[in-house]
């Protein structure tokens, strides 16, 4: 493994420093959309890296500094693969974070290939969970926060008929057949389903046919920019139903739109309030920081870049190498993580199962919690 004194941070975003080359720092990798129209989820997801690396740092928790690694996947598979390639070939990290489904599921080869473990903490394509040892997850699944919310709109609100838009990519094919599952074992139906291409931004035709349908719920699997557009277009053209989505609802440009007011969306429970140790150091240091709460996918690649020092801890005190073998064994033998949220547990797949919170967008930042339902 490499390693440099080189800020990680200053890397992603171009500034240029002073550099001099150490034989203690540690570096792991990142690929994120650092450019593109899904830049906002990079600048989110490398908020929540660097307060982590900060922490570990802070606290001496392993024998060189910690430092990320990042490189632009722009959210697209192809080149989260050239990304990856790099440092995986080029910087040698032994473990790097990854986003979105699509990308996840293109770099998943090369990191079983490598040895090099992939944690994805903002990806929820269900197959996610079946990407090999190297490949974990930190965040719940779709089939996780699609079924609460669907148990929640059936269950607690009475609605029946639903529709989908969705963004025709494994991510919302993902989505499609989750609630093609689901709903028949709760007495609902999907009545209707809208796939739309990955870079279309005009939606005045879908939300027509929507419109016309009557639905109950309209649950958007899109991101990004698009969603954006798919919840302002079937406001701006009549469409009264309930909109629902999973946790891609959680940036702040949805939570802050005007249309999307009372829309619902899924993520894992974990309570800001909490006087929980980890917890608490990380959404006050947040606050703080940024003067808001955190979001869940903060949380998520603050937990990520938490268990590889976790990990790596425990390697150094045995005077192991830190590779990515042995934090493959190494988390097989760690019974439970101290992460934001509590404590945890991964699955013989490599997934984090955790308590899925629906929560109401409602212009605070962060969203309402109206409900909690237990991971199934």
């Amino acid at each position: 493994m490499l390693r440099k004194t080189l800020s990680s941070f200053a890397f992603a975003i171009g500034i240029a420093s002073a550099v001099s080359v150490q034989a203690d720092d540690i570096e792991i990798g990142a690929v994120f959309p650092l450019s593109g129209p899904n830049a906002t989820y990079g600048d989110i997801f490398m908020s929540g890296a660097e307060l982590a690396a900060r922490h570990v740092n802070e606290d001496g928790m392993l024998a060189g500094n910690l430092n990320v690694l990042y490189e632009d996947s722009q959210a697209l598979p192809q080149q989260g693969v050239v990304a990856m390639n790099k440092l995986v070939n080029v910087e040698g990290v032994p473990y790097a974070l990854s986003a979105f489904t699509g990308v996840s599921k293109a770099i998943s080869t090369l990191a079983q290939r490598s040895q090099t473990v992939a944690v994805n903490g903002g990806g929820v394509g269900p197959d996610l969970a079946e990407l090999g040892e190297y490949f974990w997850n930190v965040i719940p699944l779709a089939n996780n926060e699609v079924g609460a919310l669907a148990r929640y709109a059936v269950n607690d609100l009475g609605h029946k008929r639903f529709t989908l838009v969705y963004v025709d990519d494994p991510l919302g094919e993902s989505i499609l057949h989750e609630l093609e599952k689901t709903l028949p074992t709760l007495g609902a139906e999907l009545v209707e389903s809208h796939s739309i291409a990955a870079s279309a931004q005009q939606f005045s035709g879908v939300a027509a046919r929507v419109r016309s349908n009557n639905p109950d719920v309209v649950y958007v699997a899109s991101y990004g920019s698009q969603q954006l557009q798919i919840v302002k277009q079937l406001r701006d053209n009549g469409v009264r139903a309930q909109i629902a989505s999973y946790s891609a609802f959680s940036v702040p440009e949805l939570q802050e739109q005007k249309e999307a007011q009372g829309a619902l969306f899924t993520t894992q429970s974990i309570d800001w309030d909490s006087e929980d140790p980890v917890t608490k150091r990380f959404v006050d240091d947040y606050r703080a920081e940024h003067d808001k709460n955190p979001t869940s996918y903060i949380a998520n690649y603050y937990n990520a870049v938490r268990v590889f020092a976790l990990l790596a801890q425990s390697l150094e005190e045995q005077g192991k190498e830190i590779t990515g073998a042995n934090l493959l064994a190494q988390r097989k033998s760690t019974d439970t993580f101290k992460l934001v949220g509590g404590e945890v547990s991964f699955q013989e797949n490599g997934t984090l199962l955790a308590p899925i919170q629906v929560l109401e967008v409602d212009g605070s930042g962060s969203g309402r919690v109206v409900s909690v339902k237990t991971a199934e």
